[in-house]
């Protein structure tokens, strides 16, 4: 099973933390973030994954050599020239996932205990072309599902900016916080027509008009986003009550 993580940007939220180094390297409990997400999706079974670097690039590659790649293929997606955001990140790494499978994709700055075999296998049996964990939280940014659960839109809290993509949406809409998890099935790279840096979430919002994009609510997970220096500090009190870390020393 493969997985990319999301590891380029800049941690503007965790200055000044990140001005010497990447956020995919700030710690807790004297453990990268970068070691957390491996060490959860390695959990779940994942045994490939790519890596893109931007900021501090140098330090997250010397970082996973000297732990020998966790006994893994850990692959390197370099994005030092342009940072490319998380679609064109994911575009850049295409290679990377050369079979059918279907492949998770993970934020650096976020702790979740989500269950990736159920969340896997909802996405297989729902043949979507991605499935996107969230939640019922508060947030700035939320995506908008139908009844189906099918993505159906976009919306600024704080700006009141709205962005609808489905036909006919004769109920209310369910809004909905993304938890920066997603399962996605490789044929995406095949509609993916944007070029250079996007966001991922601009291609899933033009894709819903056309394929299956659906979300998938985990409230009863344990989730955390950890992208400011004072939720590092929350975070390290929670870290041992996920399964997974205190399982997997």
């Amino acid at each position: 099973m493969k997985a990319m993580i999301f590891a380029a940007g800049l941690g503007t939220r965790l200055r000044p933390l990140t001005e010497t180094r990447p956020k995919a390297l700030v710690e807790i409990q004297g453990v990268s973030l970068l070691e957390l997400a491996i060490r959860y999706l390695m959990a779940y079974g994942v045994r490939e994954i790519v890596v893109n670097v931007h900021h501090h690039a140098a330090q997250i590659v010397e970082f996973i050599r000297e732990k020998n790649s966790f006994g893994i293929n850990i692959a390197i997606s370099d994005e030092t020239n342009l940072l490319l955001d998380t679609g064109g990140g994911l575009k850049k790494a295409r290679d990377f996932f050369n079979s059918h499978e279907p492949f998770f994709v993970i934020n650096t700055d976020i702790l979740t205990d989500l269950n990736l075999c159920y969340f896997y296998d909802h996405h297989v049996h729902a043949k979507s072309l991605a499935t996107l964990a969230v939640r019922n939280r508060e947030s700035s940014r939320y995506l908008l599902f139908d009844e189906n659960h099918q993505l159906a839109g976009w919306r600024n809290q704080k700006t009141g900016e709205e962005i609808l993509v489905l036909d006919d949406l004769a109920k209310p809409l369910s809004q909905l916080a993304f938890s920066g998890v997603h399962v996605v099935s490789p044929q995406i790279f095949d509609l993916m027509n944007e070029t250079g840096k996007f966001s991922i979430i601009d291609a899933y919002l033009r894709l819903a008009k056309q394929a299956k994009i659906i979300g998938f609510l985990h409230d009863q997970s344990i989730w955390m986003d950890v992208g400011k220096v004072p939720e590092l500090e929350r975070a390290a009190t929670m870290l041992n009550s996920l399964r997974w870390f205190s399982s997997n020393p």
